[in-house]
């Protein structure tokens, strides 16, 4: 016999976007200010239905809403979701004891996503389940459409069916990376090890019948039809496989412009977790710049891009991992400013540098509100002021956040450290 449901009040959301009752339980699905209908299990509750809805209450765009966990806030007005996720930020900065003024959320959407990860599982005895994981789950929710997707995506989901159908045969969970680029979809398989002759022809063939720029396994060029290309600013650069790139064209354009902003009078930068230079190949335009990438693929497509890019200053680049190996205070010393752009992970050591260092400006890109603080704090307690932090939004109703903040010494502060 289920347990009986009893009825709670909404009073906040978590990190995640789901309901905060009065008792502290955790209610997926539920607004602030709302009545829910609830069975308890432990400290979270399954939403039986909304006995009172809050006037912040909004109809979903997509079908498949509430099972599968790419999108957290379908649900939410889009007062509620912008001012919830500003808080995101916000809150991070108040844990860390960060005094900042953060800024409005940026729409950075524009005309959608350029990438996902699908995923591919072969039950035995049943279809073929190719889509995005349910919400708290490793279980496949088999999708036909994203609204999210920008329309460079048009075809993502049917090659991704194809190519993990090509691999039935190894049984194994396939991980499908799908991004768009200027000369087509450019696919990286992952999870199937080393393939065999038989399987790499079957993907060259569906990669020839759908049209597809390149297919790649664990990183290596299966087949590659056209060499899948994109813009960062004026450059072309031919990405590697399964390489970075930022999950909107409108996101990493804005992102490009606050540091242009944030840089204009720097005329020596250190570009750190660089990728492929997305902002290396922009800023090099009015500056001299070094880029350092734990990436080595990475790292050899920016300066084959530096190398067929007009009008560039002085562009150098270095495969380093700046996790163990940052810059320290006396390599920075070379510079007048450094943009970072780390993964989820942060920048833990290499703010630490930067904090150490006499640098007087630091441009900061992050992912993850809990790093970005985290790091945030040791370039403060190092003397810098945070002079802005922007939050964008290029994860459309998710709890993803991308941020954009500048740290900035004082001028007195800056003379100082350097007579020590």
């Amino acid at each position: 016999m289920a347990d009986p449901a009893e009825e709670l009040s909404i009073v906040a959301l978590d990190a995640h976007g789901e309901g905060v009752a009065a008792n502290g339980a955790i209610v997926p699905g539920a607004l602030p200010g709302e009545r829910a209908l609830v069975r308890l299990a432990g400290k979270r509750a399954e939403l039986v239905e909304i006995s009172r809805a809050a006037p912040e209450r909004a109809e979903p765009i997509c079908p498949w809403y509430g099972r599968c966990g790419g999108c957290a806030a379908q649900h939410m007005s889009d007062r509620l979701y912008r001012q919830w996720k500003r808080g995101l930020v916000v809150e991070a900065l108040k844990r860390e004891g960060v005094a900042a003024e953060v800024g409005e959320l940026v729409d950075a959407h524009g005309a959608g996503r350029r990438r996902a990860t699908f995923h591919a599982r072969f039950p035995h005895g049943q279809a073929d389940e190719v889509g995005f994981m349910r919400v708290r789950s490793h279980d496949i929710v088999v999708v036909d459409d994203c609204p999210l997707f920008s329309p460079g995506m048009a075809g993502a989901i049917a090659a991704a069916r194809a190519l993990s159908g090509d691999l039935r045969g190894l049984m194994k969970p396939i991980d499908i990376g799908v991004t768009a680029t200027l000369d087509g979809l450019d696919v990286d398989l992952r999870g199937s090890g080393a393939l065999e002759r038989a399987e790499a022809q079957k993907l060259a063939r569906t990669a020839d019948a759908l049209d597809l720029a390149r297919v790649s396994n664990h990183g290596e060029i299966v087949i590659e039809r056209r060499p899948p290309r994109v813009a960062f600013g004026e450059a072309l650069v031919k990405l590697p496989p399964g390489g970075f790139l930022q999950a909107t064209e409108a996101g990493e354009t804005l992102l490009a412009e606050f540091a242009e902003r944030a840089l204009a009078d720097s005329k020596r930068v250190a570009d750190l977790f660089c990728g492929a230079g997305a902002f290396a190949l922009r800023l090099a335009r009015r500056r001299e710049v070094f880029a350092a990438d734990a990436d080595a693929a990475a790292i050899a497509a920016l300066m084959r891009a530096t190398a067929t890019t007009p009008g560039l200053r002085k562009l150098a680049a270095e495969t380093r991992d700046l996790f163990r190996r940052p810059l320290r205070a006396d390599d920075l010393a070379a510079f007048d400013a450094a943009l970072i752009d780390p993964p989820r992970a942060g920048a833990l050591e290499q703010s630490r540098a930067l904090a150490a260092s006499t640098l007087p400006l630091v441009v900061s890109i992050s992912c993850n509100v809990a790093t970005f603080a985290r790091d945030a704090r040791f370039l403060v307690d190092g003397g810098f002021r945070i002079e802005a932090v922007t939050p964008l939004d290029q994860f459309r109703f998710s709890p993803h956040v991308e941020i954009a903040a500048v740290f900035r010494r004082s001028r007195t502060k800056t003379r100082a450290r350097r007579l020590l």
